[in-house]
């Protein structure tokens, strides 16, 4: 089979005013020079569209630079090694990496690392179950809001990549009760049928403080929390004494055009003494071979399960984003670039 040597990509172009739209993006072919010394060439089998990719296309100050215009984005990515100029990866490796965007990427082999092929289990884990959708669940949970045995623990965003993994790991690691929110009676079903959440509401049939009242009437302890917005506030409310909240995503706003509008309960961080940290996962890799080591067992004892979205082409990423965006997804939104080997 003749090397790829042309890779299309996908490029920001303009900064979205609230929710992105096509003419944000532009596809764009680019060819590839042949590999120079320690490089390598990639054909890309899946990219991860996230939530986070969002907060880069705005240019302001975060824990990460924004997307330049008019170049191409950037973002989780696995495939396998069609060429290569150094020993440590050889080709037919599969390979990790952040050159998505793309359908085959080219860089130093340093930006790229080498993963197992797990007999049953699909290259695209790597992205999430064994990735660091799932690393970023397992160091929120434990490490940041040291969920502890006995702890009743509320996720919201539940039914997404990584609020599916947060209720399975805090139900393997003793949590008391498992809660979650999601944006359907179909997720609403799905948690507590598969994802082995104890219970869940739709929080689009209420006030989401009103619905977590009554799924913990005796409160939560730990928050992990993907949404911000009217879910923030109302684990606020319902934080028994000492409470603790992993703050990993704020969705609820990221499209939003207007100031938002913060909890209005902040008197009670005081007065119950709660904590609510905010992370990133990029400063917790340390707990990496602890979880890879954890999930392995999970996975093999089939205590822990995972779905996935899975888009076709590169030339369907931006439509993979805007529907995770709107909660579309199930478990992890993928976008399948090349046929796995």
């Amino acid at each position: 089979m003749a090397l790829p040597s042309v890779s299309t990509q996908i490029q920001l172009v303009a900064r979205p005013q609230g929710w992105p739209v096509d003419g944000d993006f532009r596809m764009t072919t680019v060819e590839l020079a042949e590999p120079g010394p320690g490089q390598v060439r990639v054909v890309n089998e899946y990219i991860s569209v996230d939530p986070y990719m969002r907060g880069r296309m705005n240019d302001v100050k975060s824990y990460v630079p924004p997307f330049a215009l008019g170049e191409t984005m950037t973002g989780g990515a696995v495939g396998r090694v069609v060429a290569s100029t150094v020993d440590a990866l050889k080709v037919g490796d599969v390979v990790v990496h952040q050159l998505g965007w793309r359908d085959v990427a080219q860089g130093d082999a340093a930006q790229f690392r080498v993963v197992p092929e797990v007999a049953g289990v699909p290259v695209s884990a790597n992205l999430g179950v064994l990735g660091m959708t799932a690393l970023t669940a397992y160091v929120g949970l434990l490490e940041v809001a040291q969920m502890v045995p006995g702890d009743t623990v509320f996720v919201s965003g539940a039914a997404g990549a990584v609020g599916s993994m947060v209720g399975q790991i805090a139900r393997l690691k003793g949590a008391a009760r498992v809660i979650g929110s999601a944006g359907s009676d179909a997720k609403v079903a799905l948690l507590t049928g598969r994802y082995g959440f104890d219970t869940a509401f739709n929080y689009k049939s209420g006030p989401v403080t009103d619905q977590l009242a009554a799924a913990a009437p005796d409160g939560i302890d730990v928050y992990f929390d993907n949404v911000g917005g009217d879910h923030l506030e109302a684990a606020i409310a319902t934080l028994n004494d000492g409470g603790r909240a992993a703050l990993c995503g704020a969705i609820a706003q990221y499209n939003s055009t207007d100031a938002p509008v913060g909890p209005r309960n902040m008197a009670n961080i005081v007065g119950r003494g709660l904590m609510l940290k905010g992370f990133i996962v990029g400063t917790y890799l340390q707990h990496y071979p602890a979880f890879a080591a954890e999930m392995a067992g999970w996975l093999a004892a089939g205590e822990v399960v995972f779905d996935e979205t899975v888009v076709d082409g590169i030339e369907h990423a931006v439509d993979a984003f805007g529907s995770l965006m709107r909660g579309a997804n199930t478990g992890k939104m993928l976008v399948q670039i090349a046929r796995p080997s």
